[in-house]
Protein backbone atom coordinates (compact mmCIF):
# COMPACT_ATOMS: atom_id res chain seq x y z
CA UNK A 1 0.00 0.00 0.00
CA UNK A 2 1.20 3.50 -0.85
CA UNK A 3 0.18 6.22 1.60
CA UNK A 4 -0.60 9.61 0.08
CA UNK A 5 -0.79 12.84 2.03
CA UNK A 6 -3.41 15.01 0.35
CA UNK A 7 -6.84 14.19 -0.98
CA UNK A 8 -8.29 17.25 -2.69
CA UNK A 9 -5.31 18.52 -4.67
CA UNK A 10 -4.97 17.83 -8.36
CA UNK A 11 -2.26 15.16 -8.12
CA UNK A 12 -3.81 13.61 -5.01
CA UNK A 13 -7.14 13.27 -6.81
CA UNK A 14 -5.43 11.35 -9.60
CA UNK A 15 -3.49 9.14 -7.19
CA UNK A 16 -6.68 8.12 -5.41
CA UNK A 17 -7.93 6.35 -8.52
CA UNK A 18 -4.93 4.04 -8.61
CA UNK A 19 -4.70 0.57 -7.12
CA UNK A 20 -3.12 0.18 -3.71
CA UNK A 21 -3.29 3.85 -2.74
CA UNK A 22 -4.64 5.19 0.55
CA UNK A 23 -5.06 8.97 0.64
CA UNK A 24 -5.31 11.01 3.83
CA UNK A 25 -7.25 14.25 4.08
CA UNK A 26 -6.78 16.95 6.73
CA UNK A 27 -9.00 15.14 9.19
CA UNK A 28 -6.71 12.13 9.09
CA UNK A 29 -3.43 14.08 9.04
CA UNK A 30 -3.29 17.85 9.39
CA UNK A 31 -0.05 19.15 7.91
CA UNK A 32 0.10 21.98 10.41
CA UNK A 33 0.56 19.19 12.98
CA UNK A 34 3.64 17.34 11.69
CA UNK A 35 3.55 14.89 14.60
CA UNK A 36 0.15 13.69 13.38
CA UNK A 37 1.68 13.03 9.96
CA UNK A 38 4.41 10.91 11.52
CA UNK A 39 1.84 8.99 13.54
CA UNK A 40 -0.23 8.32 10.43
CA UNK A 41 2.76 6.80 8.64
CA UNK A 42 3.51 4.49 11.54
CA UNK A 43 -0.15 3.49 11.88
CA UNK A 44 -0.60 2.54 8.22
CA UNK A 45 2.67 0.61 7.71
CA UNK A 46 2.90 1.65 4.03
CA UNK A 47 5.34 0.39 1.42
CA UNK A 48 5.98 4.00 0.36
CA UNK A 49 4.76 7.52 1.12
CA UNK A 50 3.93 10.27 -1.36
CA UNK A 51 3.50 13.83 -0.13
CA UNK A 52 1.02 15.39 -2.56
CA UNK A 53 -0.23 17.98 -0.07
CA UNK A 54 1.01 21.55 0.24
CA UNK A 55 0.17 25.15 0.95
CA UNK A 56 -0.15 26.07 -2.74
CA UNK A 57 -1.55 29.59 -2.49
CA UNK A 58 1.36 31.51 -4.02
CA UNK A 59 -0.09 34.92 -3.19
CA UNK A 60 -1.58 33.82 0.14
CA UNK A 61 1.84 32.63 1.29
CA UNK A 62 3.06 36.22 1.16
CA UNK A 63 0.74 37.14 4.04
CA UNK A 64 0.71 33.79 5.86
CA UNK A 65 4.27 32.56 5.49
CA UNK A 66 4.36 31.03 8.98
CA UNK A 67 1.59 28.57 8.13
CA UNK A 68 3.05 27.93 4.68
CA UNK A 69 6.41 27.20 6.32
CA UNK A 70 4.86 24.65 8.68
CA UNK A 71 2.99 22.88 5.87
CA UNK A 72 5.60 23.13 3.11
CA UNK A 73 8.78 23.21 5.16
CA UNK A 74 8.38 21.42 8.48
CA UNK A 75 5.83 18.66 7.75
CA UNK A 76 7.73 17.12 4.81
CA UNK A 77 10.85 16.88 6.94
CA UNK A 78 8.98 15.03 9.69
CA UNK A 79 7.45 12.69 7.11
CA UNK A 80 10.88 12.05 5.63
CA UNK A 81 12.41 11.41 9.06
CA UNK A 82 9.71 8.85 9.80
CA UNK A 83 10.13 7.12 6.45
CA UNK A 84 13.92 7.04 6.90
CA UNK A 85 13.50 5.36 10.28
CA UNK A 86 11.23 2.74 8.68
CA UNK A 87 13.41 2.44 5.55
CA UNK A 88 10.57 3.11 3.14
CA UNK A 89 10.66 5.39 0.07
CA UNK A 90 9.41 8.94 0.43
CA UNK A 91 8.34 10.93 -2.63
CA UNK A 92 7.95 14.67 -2.18
CA UNK A 93 6.37 16.87 -4.87
CA UNK A 94 8.05 20.25 -5.19
CA UNK A 95 8.00 23.16 -7.62
CA UNK A 96 9.79 25.33 -10.14
CA UNK A 97 9.25 28.23 -7.71
CA UNK A 98 12.43 27.25 -5.87
CA UNK A 99 14.32 28.91 -8.75
CA UNK A 100 14.62 32.62 -9.55
CA UNK A 101 13.25 32.22 -13.08
CA UNK A 102 16.08 34.04 -14.84
CA UNK A 103 17.44 33.19 -18.26
CA UNK A 104 15.95 30.95 -20.92
CA UNK A 105 17.81 27.70 -20.23
CA UNK A 106 15.88 24.87 -18.54
CA UNK A 107 16.86 24.52 -14.89
CA UNK A 108 18.70 21.29 -14.06
CA UNK A 109 18.00 19.59 -10.72
CA UNK A 110 21.35 20.78 -9.35
CA UNK A 111 20.99 24.37 -10.58
CA UNK A 112 21.35 27.09 -7.91
CA UNK A 113 18.05 27.92 -6.24
CA UNK A 114 16.76 31.40 -5.47
CA UNK A 115 13.04 31.64 -4.78
CA UNK A 116 11.35 34.96 -5.48
CA UNK A 117 8.70 34.75 -2.74
CA UNK A 118 7.34 33.03 0.34
CA UNK A 119 5.86 30.04 -1.47
CA UNK A 120 9.18 29.18 -3.10
CA UNK A 121 11.09 29.75 0.13
CA UNK A 122 8.86 27.38 2.09
CA UNK A 123 8.97 24.70 -0.60
CA UNK A 124 12.76 24.97 -0.69
CA UNK A 125 12.85 24.55 3.09
CA UNK A 126 10.83 21.37 2.67
CA UNK A 127 13.27 20.02 0.11
CA UNK A 128 16.22 20.65 2.42
CA UNK A 129 14.44 18.96 5.33
CA UNK A 130 13.73 15.88 3.20
CA UNK A 131 17.38 15.61 2.19
CA UNK A 132 18.55 16.02 5.79
CA UNK A 133 16.44 13.02 6.82
CA UNK A 134 18.89 10.81 4.97
CA UNK A 135 16.44 8.13 3.84
CA UNK A 136 15.62 6.85 0.37
CA UNK A 137 13.67 9.62 -1.28
CA UNK A 138 12.86 11.45 -4.47
CA UNK A 139 12.08 15.15 -4.62
CA UNK A 140 10.08 15.66 -7.80
CA UNK A 141 9.83 19.26 -8.97
CA UNK A 142 7.07 20.02 -11.42
CA UNK A 143 5.30 23.06 -12.88
CA UNK A 144 2.05 24.42 -14.30
CA UNK A 145 -0.11 21.51 -13.12
CA UNK A 146 -3.55 21.07 -14.66
CA UNK A 147 -6.39 18.57 -14.54
CA UNK A 148 -10.17 18.34 -14.68
CA UNK A 149 -10.29 18.91 -10.92
CA UNK A 150 -9.73 21.88 -8.63
CA UNK A 151 -8.62 25.33 -9.68
CA UNK A 152 -6.11 25.61 -12.49
CA UNK A 153 -5.24 27.58 -15.62
CA UNK A 154 -7.13 25.32 -18.01
CA UNK A 155 -10.42 25.62 -16.16
CA UNK A 156 -9.98 29.36 -15.71
CA UNK A 157 -9.34 29.85 -19.43
CA UNK A 158 -12.37 27.75 -20.36
CA UNK A 159 -14.60 29.86 -18.12
CA UNK A 160 -13.23 33.22 -19.25
CA UNK A 161 -13.01 32.19 -22.91
CA UNK A 162 -16.72 31.43 -22.97
CA UNK A 163 -17.51 34.79 -21.38
CA UNK A 164 -15.30 37.07 -23.48
CA UNK A 165 -14.33 37.64 -27.09
CA UNK A 166 -10.74 38.63 -26.24
CA UNK A 167 -8.44 37.87 -23.34
CA UNK A 168 -5.09 39.30 -22.25
CA UNK A 169 -2.64 36.58 -21.23
CA UNK A 170 0.97 36.83 -20.07
CA UNK A 171 3.48 35.83 -22.73
CA UNK A 172 6.83 36.46 -21.00
CA UNK A 173 6.54 33.53 -18.60
CA UNK A 174 7.50 30.19 -20.14
CA UNK A 175 7.22 26.66 -18.77
CA UNK A 176 5.96 23.15 -19.36
CA UNK A 177 2.27 22.56 -18.55
CA UNK A 178 1.98 19.23 -16.74
CA UNK A 179 -1.09 16.95 -16.56
CA UNK A 180 -1.70 15.91 -12.96
CA UNK A 181 -2.40 12.33 -14.00
CA UNK A 182 1.10 12.05 -15.50
CA UNK A 183 2.64 13.34 -12.27
CA UNK A 184 0.63 10.74 -10.36
CA UNK A 185 1.79 7.91 -12.62
CA UNK A 186 5.39 9.13 -12.33
CA UNK A 187 5.15 9.16 -8.53
CA UNK A 188 3.92 5.58 -8.41
CA UNK A 189 6.69 4.43 -10.74
CA UNK A 190 9.38 6.26 -8.80
CA UNK A 191 8.13 4.85 -5.49
CA UNK A 192 8.37 1.32 -6.83
CA UNK A 193 11.83 1.83 -8.29
CA UNK A 194 13.14 3.46 -5.12
CA UNK A 195 11.92 0.49 -3.10
CA UNK A 196 14.13 -1.74 -5.25
CA UNK A 197 17.11 0.60 -5.62
CA UNK A 198 17.97 3.17 -2.95
CA UNK A 199 20.75 4.59 -5.14
CA UNK A 200 18.07 6.35 -7.18
CA UNK A 201 17.54 8.74 -4.25
CA UNK A 202 17.79 12.37 -5.34
CA UNK A 203 16.13 15.44 -6.80
CA UNK A 204 14.40 15.23 -10.18
CA UNK A 205 12.34 17.31 -12.57
CA UNK A 206 9.14 16.34 -14.35
CA UNK A 207 7.13 18.71 -16.54
CA UNK A 208 5.19 18.56 -19.77
CA UNK A 209 6.54 19.23 -23.25
CA UNK A 210 6.91 21.38 -25.23
CA UNK A 211 7.66 24.48 -23.19
CA UNK A 212 5.29 27.37 -24.00
CA UNK A 213 4.15 30.72 -22.69
CA UNK A 214 0.89 31.11 -20.79
CA UNK A 215 -0.50 32.92 -23.84
CA UNK A 216 0.36 30.03 -26.17
CA UNK A 217 -1.06 27.57 -23.66
CA UNK A 218 -4.31 29.55 -23.64
CA UNK A 219 -4.49 29.52 -27.45
CA UNK A 220 -4.16 25.73 -27.50
CA UNK A 221 -6.87 25.39 -24.86
CA UNK A 222 -9.26 27.49 -26.94
CA UNK A 223 -8.33 25.67 -30.15
CA UNK A 224 -8.96 22.22 -28.68
CA UNK A 225 -12.13 23.34 -26.91
CA UNK A 226 -13.50 25.09 -30.00
CA UNK A 227 -13.79 28.44 -28.22
CA UNK A 228 -13.61 31.58 -30.39
CA UNK A 229 -11.66 33.79 -28.00
CA UNK A 230 -8.72 35.86 -29.22
CA UNK A 231 -5.64 35.89 -26.98
CA UNK A 232 -3.64 39.11 -26.75
CA UNK A 233 -0.08 38.83 -25.45
CA UNK A 234 0.85 41.02 -22.48
CA UNK A 235 3.93 41.19 -20.23
CA UNK A 236 3.92 40.31 -16.55
CA UNK A 237 4.13 43.95 -15.46
CA UNK A 238 0.71 44.49 -17.04
CA UNK A 239 -0.77 41.83 -14.78
CA UNK A 240 0.71 42.49 -11.31
CA UNK A 241 0.26 39.92 -8.53
CA UNK A 242 1.20 40.05 -4.83
CA UNK A 243 3.89 37.39 -5.37
CA UNK A 244 6.36 37.47 -8.24
CA UNK A 245 6.13 34.62 -10.74
CA UNK A 246 9.26 33.15 -12.34
CA UNK A 247 9.67 34.17 -15.97
CA UNK A 248 11.53 30.97 -16.76
CA UNK A 249 9.83 27.82 -15.45
CA UNK A 250 11.55 25.50 -17.92
CA UNK A 251 12.77 22.32 -16.21
CA UNK A 252 15.48 20.00 -17.50
CA UNK A 253 13.92 16.55 -17.08
CA UNK A 254 16.66 14.46 -18.72
CA UNK A 255 17.86 12.88 -15.47
CA UNK A 256 14.32 11.70 -14.67
CA UNK A 257 14.16 9.94 -18.03
CA UNK A 258 17.62 8.41 -17.62
CA UNK A 259 17.07 7.19 -14.06
CA UNK A 260 13.41 6.17 -14.07
CA UNK A 261 12.57 5.77 -17.75
CA UNK A 262 9.95 8.51 -17.52
CA UNK A 263 9.81 10.81 -20.57
CA UNK A 264 8.24 14.25 -20.47
CA UNK A 265 4.51 13.91 -21.21
CA UNK A 266 3.00 15.76 -24.18
CA UNK A 267 0.72 18.24 -22.44
CA UNK A 268 -1.34 18.73 -25.60
CA UNK A 269 -2.44 15.10 -25.44
CA UNK A 270 -3.06 15.50 -21.73
CA UNK A 271 -5.14 18.59 -22.40
CA UNK A 272 -7.33 16.66 -24.83
CA UNK A 273 -8.01 14.05 -22.15
CA UNK A 274 -8.86 16.71 -19.56
CA UNK A 275 -11.25 18.45 -21.95
CA UNK A 276 -12.92 15.11 -22.70
CA UNK A 277 -13.27 14.43 -18.98
CA UNK A 278 -14.84 17.82 -18.41
CA UNK A 279 -17.14 17.36 -21.39
CA UNK A 280 -18.28 14.00 -20.03
CA UNK A 281 -19.02 15.61 -16.69
CA UNK A 282 -16.70 13.27 -14.80
CA UNK A 283 -14.84 16.02 -12.97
Amino acid sequence: MILVFGKTGQVARELQGMDGVTALDRRAAELTDPAACAAAIRAHHPQAVINAAAFTGVDAAEVDEAVAERVNGVAPGVMADTCAALDIPFIHISTDYVFDGTGETPFAPDAPTGPLGAYGRTKLAGERAVRRAGGRHAILRTAWVFSAHGNNFVKTMLRLGRERETLNVVSDQVGGPTPAVDIAVANISIAGQLAQDATKTGTYHFSGAPDVSWACFAREIFAQAGIACTVTDIVSSQYPTPALRPANSRLDCCETTRTFGLPRPDWRAGLALVLAELEAGKA
